[in-house]
């Protein structure tokens, strides 16, 4: 009697929804390996291209895949391919045009051979800088932001720039997955 009936707007109907999909990433979607969830961020001068030109937005998403693959290239020496779920978020807590990225990661990925190998630690500082230049050179190449803004962006103390890999060890276990996801 009080439900929305599944239409995304009542508290009730979108926890239920949100649990039922939880439960088949965990069940058919995901690797049984630790993952955790990596935050990317971008600085507030770059955000106005992107809100609008809201198809941008996806190659953000591409730009923050290819960073962690020359990240887990540089962090093990092999060509891994690693698991990931991305959630792209367009707004902050204050309800402002905040995109940023929540992906879930495995903590590490399958070689060549169909092996899967561990990176033990994740550096968010070293992944925050290879994703800013992954951005930057994509919104270079675009001719949305010139070469010297580029530049003068990388110079800057604090870029803007930032991910966040989770807590400590940080892995979490498959089983935990589901509350992660319904954490966001």
């Amino acid at each position: 009697m009080f439900s929305c009936r599944t239409r995304g707007f009542c508290p009730s109907c979108h926890a239920k929804r949100l649990e039922e999909w939880g439960e088949w990433m965990r069940e058919t979607l995901l690797l049984d390996v630790p993952h955790r969830q990596v935050v990317f961020t971008i600085p507030k001068t770059l955000r106005i291209f992107f809100k609008y030109k809201r198809r941008l937005l996806g190659d953000l998403c591409c730009c923050a895949v290819r960073a962690l693959l020359v990240y887990s290239q540089a962090a093990t020496g092999k060509i891994l391919e690693p698991g990931v779920v991305a959630v792209i978020q367009t707004f902050g807590d204050q309800i402002n045009f905040h995109p940023h990225l929540h992906f879930l990661v495995t903590e590490g990925g399958v070689d060549e051979a169909g092996v899967f190998q561990r990176i033990s630690s994740f550096d968010d500082d070293r992944l925050a800088e290879i994703f800013a230049r992954e951005v930057l050179s994509f919104l270079v190449g675009r001719e949305i932001l010139s070469p010297e803004w580029a530049e003068r962006i990388l110079s800057w103390r604090h870029t803007g720039f930032n991910v966040h890999g989770g807590r400590g060890p940080g892995a979490l276990s498959r089983g935990s997955i589901s509350a992660a996801l319904a954490r966001g």
